[in-house]
């Protein structure tokens, strides 16, 4: 007598499919975790109401001690002008993101944004959501 089933259980388990999942997982992370680009610079950020994020083509960076950063290079403040000019022209749109701490003194925020006006670019000013 032949006890034996016909239609044979396969207890094996296919990842196939799994593994395409994760890697889709994986692209969807990484291609939007490029979108947030936070500063390499530790500043005290001002608070605001509406707060969006740019896509920064040159960063700015004042901290308190007011020293003045160039796309997180130091940068002497009378050299500022200069740089800034070959930054924004390596880039197809002037965009510059001004990063100041909340207590560095506002006319350093202005003349910043006074160079970059002058280079006719964008000037945005990165706050934090409150």
């Amino acid at each position: 007598m032949n006890l034996e089933s016909k239609h044979k259980i396969e207890t094996s388990f296919n990842f196939s499919s799994i593994a395409d999942i994760i890697f889709l997982l994986l692209i969807f992370f990484m291609l939007t975790s490029s979108f947030v680009t936070p500063s390499g610079l530790p500043v005290n950020l001002p608070s605001s109401q509406s707060s969006s994020i740019v896509m920064q083509k040159v960063n700015v960076t004042i901290t308190p001690d007011l020293k003045f950063y160039v796309n997180d290079k130091l940068v002497p403040v009378d050299q500022l002008n200069t740089i800034l000019a070959n930054s924004l022209s390596n880039s197809e749109q002037g965009v510059v993101v001004l990063n100041v701490d909340k207590s560095v003194p506002v006319e350093h925020l202005v003349k910043v944004a006074g160079i970059a006006t002058a280079l006719n670019a964008k000037v945005s000013i990165a706050t934090k959501p409150e």
